[in-house]
């Protein structure tokens, strides 16, 4: 596992790894000028320098590419959420972390993508695998300082902010980054406060 406690790819074929990341990298090109719909596989892989039989040796089809690519954006964004645990201080700041509005600002430029993976509510293939990890990060960090009822606050936490994030992107939420984080960061202090520990 990596600091971030995800799985490293060791395993993975440094030929199979490459050719994924241009496959990537050719799906984010081709998006930029337009909507994930209108992109096609023989596009991606032209742009990969690859063939469309190696396409489909690595994913069942763009859908799964896409999320493949956006992957970085939800350890971004879980990690923007924990960016406050590098400070000594064991409690959470009242202002939210830099890193917070960082990461919005990033996924704005890319909202056009994100949006087809995003579904509003924060469903969609993109929303599902950011409310699992979230999920999973807030649980283990809340279980590991002993705070009540982990299962039932990280599922909150990770709902709210990917609902937030998802209304966001497709237009519901009016605000800039800043304006975002500022407003989302303490209601996801007050999802974390609500259990309050048990008196003995």
């Amino acid at each position: 596992m990596n600091p971030q406690g995800r799985p490293q790819d060791r395993a993975e074929d440094p030929r199979t790894a490459r050719t994924k990341a241009r496959l990537r990298e050719g799906l984010l090109a081709e998006c930029a000028g337009r909507p994930l719909a209108e992109v096609s596989v023989s596009a991606v892989a032209r742009r990969a320098g690859v063939g469309r039989a190696t396409f489909y040796l690595h994913y069942e089809d763009l859908t799964a590419l896409a999320v493949d690519a956006c992957a970085d954006v939800v350890h971004a964004a879980v990690d923007a959420l924990h960016a406050w645990q590098a400070d000594p201080s064991p409690l959470p700041p009242v202002r939210p972390p830099a890193a917070l509005a960082a990461f919005l600002t990033g996924a704005a430029g890319r909202a056009a993508l994100y949006r087809t993976l995003l579904l509003p509510g924060g469903g969609g293939p993109l929303g599902d695998r950011l409310h699992r990890e979230l999920r999973a990060r807030a649980r283990a960090e809340r279980a590991a300082v002993g705070a009540p009822r982990p299962e039932l606050v990280a599922s909150a936490v990770a709902a709210a902010f990917t609902g937030v994030l998802a209304d966001w992107l497709h237009g519901e939420i009016p605000a800039d980054p800043g304006d975002l984080a500022d407003h989302l960061w303490p209601l996801l202090l007050a999802l974390h406060r609500a259990v309050p520990q048990a008196v003995p």
